[in-house]
């Protein structure tokens, strides 16, 4: 029986994160509950299949912390109707592990070392905004989608002309992000202030810097 139909115990709902934890780890088997979006690439240079490859790895790291900070938010969210939202989103951002996982494997190489660390600490990021309560926990996915999609952006700008498929995945992640940066305002979201959005920036700077070369 699924946790949506009955009432879960606290203990449930742990246990239940933490089986989706492990999934966020395991996303490069398995299958993605959507097919990847395709396009034809040209050649790559090594330089080129390098600085795809580290751009690809960027953008897996970002969906482990994904993963972890909507599991975090889920874990505490008071509201069973955000916390089906919040999973809902988190599950597709899992495709977004298996597509970025796929791709990289295509040019050669595997996602961050440093996984395990974004992911914990986004999650222990997503337990604090979701203790807050929902409308900061909505807030917080509405920043954190608009700043991801950002960055999406600036990839699509700097991967190679000629490397269509990893533009396909990255262009169909960038329209899900925004969409849920909507859907968590729509559902009542209140932006964090600037401070905390400067901050924001910082750590997600970091864990940029990290997962390109680690």
């Amino acid at each position: 029986m699924s946790e949506t139909t009955r009432t879960l115990s606290p203990l449930d709902h742990w246990l239940a994160r933490a089986g989706d934890g492990l999934k966020a780890f395991g996303a490069a088997s398995g299958a993605a509950h959507r097919p990847r979006p395709q396009a034809a690439s040209g050649a790559l240079s090594p330089d080129e299949r390098r600085a795809a490859a580290a751009l690809m790895r960027v953008n897996h790291a970002g969906e482990v912390a994904a993963q972890g900070l909507y599991h975090g938010q889920a874990l505490v969210a008071r509201d069973q109707a955000l916390r089906r939202q919040l999973l809902a989103a988190a599950k597709e951002e899992r495709d977004h592990l298996h597509w970025c996982a796929e791709r990289l494997q295509e040019l050669g190489d595997g996602p961050s070392k440093l996984d395990p660390l974004w992911y914990a600490g986004s999650a222990a990021i997503g337990v604090l905004a979701g203790l807050r309560n929902d409308a900061v926990s909505l807030g917080f996915v509405a920043e954190t989608e608009r700043q991801v999609s950002a960055h999406l952006g600036e990839h699509l700008e700097r991967l190679p002309a000629q490397d269509a498929a990893s533009r396909a995945v990255v262009q169909a992640m960038k329209v899900d992000e925004e969409r849920h940066g909507q859907s968590a305002l729509d559902a009542g979201g209140v932006l964090p202030p600037a401070p905390v959005r400067r901050l924001m920036q910082a750590v997600a700077g970091v864990m940029k810097f990290g997962a390109a070369r680690v």
